[in-house]
């Protein structure tokens, strides 16, 4: 019995051992099958590429849904392909059709203006349609953490047939449609601005963002979320019901490069640049630091060290009762920064020029000019009109009452003075022609309906409707230069004359226009200014011309031999004594019929003269003609053209006259002052050696004493310096420049010679170069002889006593 059980025992403990041996194997198995089932979903061991989008859509999230709920919401939702033409023009729209990525902003809140819009209409004849709220507005919120811009608006919505509909078709635009059906109830006029295209605005979205969210909520139906990555589109039914009570949010998940515009201070600058103009209030969720008064907690204040004794404290009761009083009464308080986020509205300008101009005050038109140009200056001029025709637009146009400093330095350069509006949503100010260039310093605002809104400037500026706008805008520009009153055209004139000048020569369409609004010194007045019409008024009767003379200042020109015989006549003269003035008038060939008349070139005529006048011009021509034939022939043979006889001269000896088609002494002046001007040009050549014609005064003693000594000898040398020293003093009192300076030096000095009665042949006494050296040589050695022997000193110093003399040399 004893060895029975002992051998029980034994095997009992044995198959214990091995049952248990067996538990712990199928545990380990376990363990590893729990271990290699667990490392694919392991976060650190990952790296598939279903785990990577897995998380991504993790992390695409909107407010109120956690995780779960998204995943549950995108398997119920049902999936869209875009159209076949969607996804051929995607990389269009987003690469070529829009060249600027900050421009997304600007077709989202047109989009909801746009839908605001159409809530509005509405709601005139459904009085419910703004029962779920009242409010229109766009508001604007950026989630840093999140990487996500929300743009909300209040507007119609959209029902989930629309959503696939309008945002799954390029250029599908739900506004036209609601035009269309408008169009047969009331007329377009009063809701043509709600002409867009969502669409295509709206695929502006991914230029910046890789998903698109479009939560939407329309009174005739549930809210729904549209989702998009570009390749397809997904819309569901929100689980969180009609939390946006009516309207559309987009929610634009950036891209890594796009990040810069979750930053207040560029929505900002973005929203003030491209809709500071909408007519809906746009807001802006923004932070700001306020410092504010806390009350002090009591665990706050700091203990008193040191203990009072009894005595102490009994001495002080009283005093403690009273500041206890006190600091019952003022409750101690400290200066705490916070940050508080609000709602901040970022189009407080309004858009004066879709407003009557008769209900616009000036006071309201000055603060748009300083508010639209940060000039702290009220405007010299403004006009502000509706145009319509071939295209409608409404503009205001504002002239500065300062030229700017570097107009003309950067003549010609583009400048953002003009911004083109569409339906009050800001496209460009980047035009080259826009305006001319000489009206570069016009600043104006151009509104129209009729210009697509979302293409991109290059587009934009060849579309035909803005040659249209540009034709109008240069009209309506002269006519408010027309209108000013006599005193603000003198300002206006005072700064931006060149630039009127400049329109004659570079708009020949509106030449006679500019050539109305141009003034110029006159012998009529010798403080005022004249326009041409004054002096056509003003004219003589029988007078065919218009005379002008060029010159460097009104001095000059007064005194101008060219001018003699006319003021003495009482003919009126044009002084021209501005640079651009010549050629203003060489573009201006005449003015109400009336040719311009050069009184510096040949050809000037005085009207019809009499046979007796006739016959003593003959006369003095037959008489003087051996002198003006000397003169061509043998002493002026290589610097004149010819030499006639003068009728324009009274006081002067004689005078150099330019060709019909050649320079005159001012125009040859400016030429040669070009700064880009090159030696040896051909043209500029050719006008520079054209030779002269000079007029000589018969009536002068000069011409006949010259003429009596022609006749007498013509082979006198005097006669010849007397003829060449006129000749130089021609080229003088004419304008232009002496081109044998030291030849003339020369004849003046043998003239000079011969009125002091010293020989011609006198010579200069020699300088003695030999006795100046031997003189120089004596104070040199006494100097050396009263040099002492220095005594020995450092190299520095003996460095810097040579210096010194050096210098003292020199």
């Amino acid at each position: 019995m004893g060895r029975r059980f002992i051998l029980v025992t034994v095997i009992g403990l044995l198959l214990c051992l091995c049952v248990g041996c067996r538990a712990q194997e199928e545990e380990e198995e376990e363990y590893v099958a729990k271990a290699d089932e667990d490392l694919g979903a392991s976060r650190e061991a990952s790296r598939t590429d279903d785990e990577v989008v897995k998380r991504e859509e993790e992390a695409i999230q909107l407010d109120g849904l956690s995780v779960a709920e998204m995943k549950q919401l995108r398997d119920s939702a049902e999936k869209f392909a875009f159209q076949a033409e969607v996804n051929r023009m995607m990389k269009l729209i987003i690469n070529s059709l829009y060249r600027n990525k900050e421009i997304f902003l600007r077709e989202l809140i047109s989009n909801a203006s746009d839908a605001l819009d159409k809530i509005r209409f509405l709601s005139l004849t459904d009085k419910t349609a703004l029962a779920a709220t009242e409010e229109l507005s766009i508001k604007i919120k950026a989630d840093k953490e999140a990487g996500v811009l929300h743009i909300t608006d209040t507007g119609i919505g959209m029902t989930k047939q629309e959503l696939a509909s309008n945002l799954g078709t390029i250029a599908k635009s739900g506004t036209t449609e609601f035009l269309e059906k408008l169009q047969g109830e009331q007329s377009s006029g009063s809701v043509s601005d709600l002409i867009g295209q969502f669409g295509v605005g709206f695929y502006s979205t991914f230029l910046v963002a890789d998903t698109v969210m479009v939560t939407s909520k329309h009174n005739d139906d549930k809210q729904y979320i549209w989702e998009s990555n570009g390749g397809e589109f997904s819309i569901a039914e929100d689980p969180r019901g009609s939390s946006l009570l009516r309207g559309t949010t987009i929610s634009v998940f950036m891209k890594e490069e796009a990040q810069e515009y979750l930053d207040q201070n560029t929505l900002k600058d973005l929203i003030k640049k491209y809709s500071q103009f909408i007519n809906f209030p746009i807001y802006l969720w923004d932070s700001k630091t306020e410092t504010v008064e806390e009350p002090i907690e009591e665990d706050e204040e700091t203990p008193s060290e040191t203990p009072e004794t009894d005595e102490e404290s009994d001495a002080d009761e009283d005093e403690e009762t009273d500041v206890e009083e006190e600091a019952e009464e003022k409750p101690k308080t400290k200066k705490v920064e916070k940050t508080i986020w609000d709602w901040v509205l970022m189009n407080e300008i309004k858009p004066i020029w879709l407003r009557n101009s008769k209900d616009v005050t000036d006071e309201e038109y000055n603060e748009f000019y300083k508010a639209f140009t940060k000039d702290y200056n009220e405007p010299l001029a403004k006009i502000h009109f509706s145009a319509e025709g071939e295209v409608t637009f409404k503009c205001i146009l504002y002239v500065s009452k300062n030229a700017p400093a570097d107009m003309f330095q950067n003549y010609g350069k583009i400048r953002e003075k003009i911004k083109l509006y569409v339906r009050r949503v800001f496209i460009t100010d980047d035009f080259e022609d826009m305006l001319p260039k000489y009206l570069n310093f016009i600043h104006g605002v151009v509104d129209s309906d009729d210009l697509p809104l979302n293409v991109s400037r290059e587009t934009l500026q060849q579309h035909k409707l803005l040659k249209v706008i540009k034709k109008k805008l240069v009209r309506k520009a002269l006519d408010m230069f027309k209108k000013m009153d006599g005193e603000t055209y003198e300002k206006f004139w005072k700064e931006f004359g060149t630039n009127i000048k400049l329109g004659i020569m570079e708009d020949p369409t509106n030449r006679t226009r500019l050539a109305k609004l141009l003034r110029f010194q006159s012998s009529n007045d010798s403080t005022e200014l004249t326009s041409l019409e004054g002096y056509v008024d003003r004219m003589k009767e029988k007078q065919e011309h218009i005379y002008f003379i060029a010159g460097t200042s009104r001095s000059e020109v007064e005194h101008s031999p060219f001018v003699e015989r006319l003021l003495k006549k009482g003919f009126e003269v044009l002084y021209l004594t501005e640079p651009i003035d010549e050629h203003t008038i060489q573009n201006l060939p005449d003015f109400d019929n009336k040719k311009f008349q050069n009184a510096a070139k040949e050809g000037l005529d005085f009207g019809e003269q009499s046979e007796e006048q006739k016959d003593q011009q003959e006369a003095l021509e037959k008489s003087y003609e051996p002198l003006t034939k000397w003169l061509q022939e043998e002493a002026l043979k290589e610097r004149i053209e010819k030499a006639v006889v003068s009728h324009r001269l009274t006081t002067s000896p004689c005078a150099l006259v330019a060709g019909q088609y050649g320079w005159t002494g001012n125009m040859e002046r400016i030429m040669k002052s070009q700064a880009y001007s090159r030696a040896g040009d051909s043209s500029t050549s050719y006008y520079m050696n054209q030779k002269k014609t000079l007029e000589i005064n018969p009536r002068h003693p000069l011409m006949k004493e010259l003429l009596r000594r022609v006749e007498e000898d013509d082979k006198d040398q005097t006669s010849v310096d007397l003829a060449q020293v006129m000749f130089d003093t021609a080229v003088l009192r004419s304008g232009y420049d002496l081109t044998e300076s030291v030849e003339f030096a020369n004849r003046i000095e043998r003239m000079m010679r011969l009125s002091l009665g010293v020989d011609l042949d006198a010579q200069v006494d020699p300088f003695d170069e030999g006795d100046e050296d031997s003189v120089e040589d004596d104070e040199e050695i006494e100097d050396m002889e009263d040099v002492q022997e220095p005594e020995e000193v450092p190299a520095e110093s003996e460095a810097e006593d040579e210096a010194a003399n050096v210098k003292e040399e020199l």
